[in-house]
């Protein structure tokens, strides 16, 4: 076999393959040992039919599309990894020429992985937010969990805001009940936001035993999306009554014997957490500074095959899950399809630039992944998709995805190694050590960016759809 690479652009190469016929007797011998076991001939036992025989009665024409759809894979592979070629998806194959009992000759186009150069990044410099609790942020968070703990008691008045009233519902629309349009029961705390819209209007000013009748838009079940006409009927009203913030209400919701030790705890917690979210920033920041610095041509049908990817997964996962179709979606986001198309081709565009980038980083920085690392990065990826760990872990080795997770925890760790070496200030002029921070936020930050890039993971060559003309 002989094969020669022709390079048509910075993402896509054009392989010329000569095969001599020789090389084919294998595929041949299994493509005549097949049509035996398929077809019958009288006279003959099935599977003993003899070559001769095959091309009289089906035809050359039918062995030799057999064997050339069996060889072609072979061949094609042969030629990428003779090339050293780092191919991504299927190759567009077109048989050149196939002349019996002398030669196969066929072209493979096929997108590449672009050759990238990283640049010196030492000098990125980037700004986040400086970490500040200030008493008003402590004051909202002893406030939240003395929310957490207040009680409720039955009151002889009309609803008030606030107040946590029993409901009964009924929507109907067009006239009809709905099936699942019914509930009873229903515990609401009034300006919560957490019922149909118009429900809070609708309530207030009503005493236990009142009823009401509002119109809303459905946001799911059998008729979301449409207006419905909604009766709601007041069983109870109750008032809540908030905790005294003093000691005794640190001792009842907290391990702590007084609030004056609650409200530190809460100012180290506060402070932990805007120190990850700084930390995310940074990573954000230095990412996209990287970027910028990085010339990444994208190979236009792994685009097109990102697009559509989450384009499927947000029409037919996410917004199935909540009711919603497209259309409604970007009602409620109030943007139109070409602003949709424009935000998804970019994501997609960033998800691959930060691939290819960070891929080419882990080869630069010779980065590698170890057990350890994969553990812990499978238990983080189990939590999220909350499952066990060896349910998880399960998923992915049938699944044949445990490259992939290799793969995040390697950008990760390269995405690491950028924001150590950048310059990070806050916006009050100091700067910031992440050196102590753990890995974990750079993995999930490299994750966020290349969200949904499955396309570029599949890397492996498949047999081409193609069949040749005999």
């Amino acid at each position: 076999m002989k094969s020669a690479v022709e390079t048509l652009n910075p993402t896509r190469v054009r392989l010329s393959i000569e095969v001599p016929f020789e090389e084919l007797k294998d595929s041949l011998d299994a493509a005549y040992k097949k049509i035996n076991q398929q077809v019958t001939v009288k006279g003959f036992r099935k599977g003993k039919i003899p070559a001769r025989i095959i091309d009289q009665r089906f035809g050359r024409g039918a062995v030799l599309e057999e064997a050339v759809n069996d060889a072609l894979p072979k061949f094609y592979t042969d030629a990428v990894n003779e090339a050293e070629l780092n191919v991504l998806g299927q190759p567009e194959v077109d048989i050149t020429e196939l002349k019996d009992g002398e030669t196969l000759n066929f072209t493979a186009e096929v997108d590449v992985r672009p050759t990238i150069e990283i640049p010196d990044y030492s000098g990125i410099e980037v700004e986040v937010d400086a970490i500040e609790v200030t008493e008003e942020d402590i004051d909202k968070s002893v406030e939240q969990l003395r929310e957490r703990f207040a009680s409720t008691s039955p009151v002889e008045r009309a609803a008030e805001d606030g107040d946590v009233v029993t409901l009964d519902l009924e929507a109907k629309v067009d006239g009809e009940v709905l099936e699942d349009g019914v509930a009873t029961g229903v515990s609401y705390t009034i300006g919560s936001g957490e019922l149909l819209e118009g429900v809070d209007a609708a309530v207030t000013g009503v005493e236990a035993g009142g009823e009401a009748t509002f119109t809303s838009e459905l946001k799911g079940g059998s008729a979301a999306g449409k207006e419905a006409e909604v009766t709601v009927k007041v069983t109870q009203v109750a008032a809540r009554e908030l905790p005294a913030l003093d000691d005794e209400f640190a001792q009842l919701a907290s391990e702590f014997d007084t609030l004056e030790e609650l409200r530190a705890d809460s100012r180290k917690r506060l402070e932990n957490m805007k120190q990850y979210d700084q930390a995310t920033q940074a990573q954000e920041r230095v990412l996209e500074k990287l970027l910028e610095l990085v010339e990444v041509p994208v190979p236009e049908k792994l685009l097109e095959d990102e697009i559509n990817t989450r384009k499927h997964n947000l029409e037919h996962h996410q917004l199935g899950q909540m009711g919603l179709d497209l259309e409604k979606y970007l009602e409620i986001q109030g943007k139109t399809v070409e602003e949709f198309d424009a935000e998804t081709k970019e994501a997609a565009v960033k998800g691959i630039k930060t691939q290819f980038v960070l891929d080419e980083l882990v080869n630069k920085e010779k980065l590698n992944v170890n057990q350890e690392e994969l553990t812990e990065h499978l238990m983080r990826r189990a939590a999220s998709s909350n499952m066990s760990p060896d349910q998880f872990a399960q998923a992915v080795v049938e699944g044949g995805q445990v490259p992939m997770l290799v793969g995040e925890v390697a950008r990760g760790k390269a995405l690491a190694v950028v924001v150590e070496a950048a310059t990070v200030k806050d916006t009050n002029g100091e700067i910031i050590d992440l050196d102590d921070e753990e890995e974990d936020e750079t993995t999930e930050t490299a994750e966020a960016a290349t969200e949904e890039t499955p396309a570029v993971e599949a890397e492996a060559a498949e047999a081409p759809e193609e069949k040749p003309e005999a």
